[in-house]
């Protein structure tokens, strides 16, 4: 939309430019026609060729002086087409500076002002999202390298715990218990990190669908709460809610469960031991506000502007309970937007905060109740 008003807008001027300029020449050739007339009639001429001459002229002046108007027209008309087509080639010979990989300006006439300026923004944001696209894939190689590396570690010890049972068949019940158990747990890891792979793979070939519905959002989030309550009492942590009773969400519940999911799970990651981590919903006019706030060491404000980007992790360590794909928050993001709202991140002294906001939806007023009673679907 806002390029055919662009094109409309550079016609018009083309064509006022034009008018302006036709108009000009017309005047002008009007007043050279009218002074031509006075002078020729004012002056006493003596017979000679010039006098023949433009007497000549006058006996067809009045076919002459509008076929001179007509062609200085289309003269005027054939400058600014020419113009014009310049400017064509002016812009397909900066088009080919779109895709240089330096960021030198693209130059353009003065007329052209505007083109150039998008010309010019168009190659800032190709460049920035080439630069971005190479540090995405650089950061899924380190981590499919990483995640490789660590998958090693677990195999090895479930091959080697196994072996040494099979070849021990007569080894204590208890000791048997312990090698059992540490394989359990090594199994367990390594599955995690194969999700992990398979996150990755998900991530890159899906698009988001919605199946939209009405959300008891209060209920969703104390739902949520309870189910990482195993993940957070092993270091005295645990999760409020506050939240109206009456808040209604319209919204796919599946996927915005995954949102609050990543969100949660990563302020457990990173906040301190037998801290609370608050969860705040409020209705803001035609928004919804949830809020997640934990307690923990303050992330760095150049990793605050990349948070949400797909396979970063704040855990540069590869910390076995922290790191994970870094994907999390890249999806986070995706279904917000991909529902008409935005999620951020402020982080200061001890406390981060990820804020979401989300559109209310068409919901009826005298529905509500019923609403409330609604099961929200659980992924």
């Amino acid at each position: 939309m806002k390029d055919k008003q662009f094109r409309s807008e550079f016609t018009k001027k083309t064509i006022l430019h034009c008018t302006r300029t036709e108009i000009l020449a017309s005047v002008w050739y009007a007043m050279i026609i009218a002074a031509v007339y006075l002078i020729g009639y004012n002056i006493v001429w003596q017979p000679s060729p010039l006098y023949y001459f433009l007497k000549a002229l006058s006996l067809y002046a009045t076919i002459l002086i509008p076929v001179v108007w007509f062609v200085m027209v289309l003269i005027i008309i054939y400058i600014y087409w020419s113009r014009t087509v310049g400017f064509i080639e002016d812009i397909a010979a900066a088009s080919t500076a779109l895709a240089q990989p330096n960021d030198e300006d693209i130059r353009l006439p003065v007329e052209l002002r505007e083109i150039e300026d998008r010309m010019n923004q168009i190659k800032k944001t190709a460049l920035k999202n080439e630069h971005d696209a190479r540090e995405a894939e650089q950061r899924k190689n380190d981590l499919v390298v990483n995640l490789a590396h660590d998958i090693r570690t677990p195999l090895s010890s479930v091959i080697g715990y196994l072996s040494l049972l099979d070849e021990a068949p007569d080894l204590p019940a208890e000791q048997r218990a312990k090698y059992t158990a540490i394989t359990l747990e090594k199994a367990y890891r390594l599955e995690q990190l194969v999700n992990e792979f398979f996150e990755i793979t998900r991530f890159n070939l899906s698009s988001i669908v919605l199946n939209k519905g009405k959300i008891n959002l209060p209920l969703m989030l104390r739902q949520m709460a309870d189910e990482f309550y195993p993940t957070m009492a092993p270091q005295n942590k645990r999760a409020a809610v506050h939240a109206p009773d009456n808040l209604v969400l319209w919204g796919d519940a599946d996927k915005l469960a995954r949102v609050f999911n990543n969100i949660l799970k990563n302020g457990i990651a990173y906040s301190y031991d037998g801290s609370t981590i608050n969860i705040t919903a409020s209705a803001q006019g035609k928004d919804v506000i949830i809020k997640f706030t934990n307690s923990g060491d303050p992330i760095p404000q150049q990793k605050l502007e990349t948070i949400f980007e797909r396979f970063f992790r704040l855990d540069a360590a590869r910390s076995s309970k922290t790191g994970g794909a870094g994907l999390g928050l890249a999806i986070a993001k995706e279904i917000v937007t991909a529902h008409g709202g935005t999620i951020t991140a402020q982080s200061e002294e001890s406390k981060t905060t990820f804020t979401v906001v989300l559109p209310t939806g068409d919901l009826e007023p005298d529905k509500t109740n019923r609403n409330l009673r609604e099961k929200v679907s659980r992924p």
